[in-house]
């Protein structure tokens, strides 16, 4: 599988708001799909991109 610009926006709008939801707002998509596009970037990585304490994301050594 290969990255896409749209997993790569996800990534970034995700990075900037350090919130799932807040991203999907600003993207126009639902929090589900926001989540499902990360997770298949970072299956293609093969690394964490987010690591979630509580409530809080941040991002990860590879993330960054």
């Amino acid at each position: 599988m290969n990255i896409t610009l749209r997993q790569l926006r996800v990534f970034e709008s995700v990075a900037q708001n350090l919130s799932y939801t807040k991203a999907s707002q600003e993207l126009h998509l639902s929090q589900p799909a926001v989540s499902m596009q990360v997770r298949q970037l970072e299956d293609v990585v093969g690394l964490p991109l987010f690591e979630k304490l509580g409530k809080q994301i941040s991002l990860t050594e590879a993330g960054r």
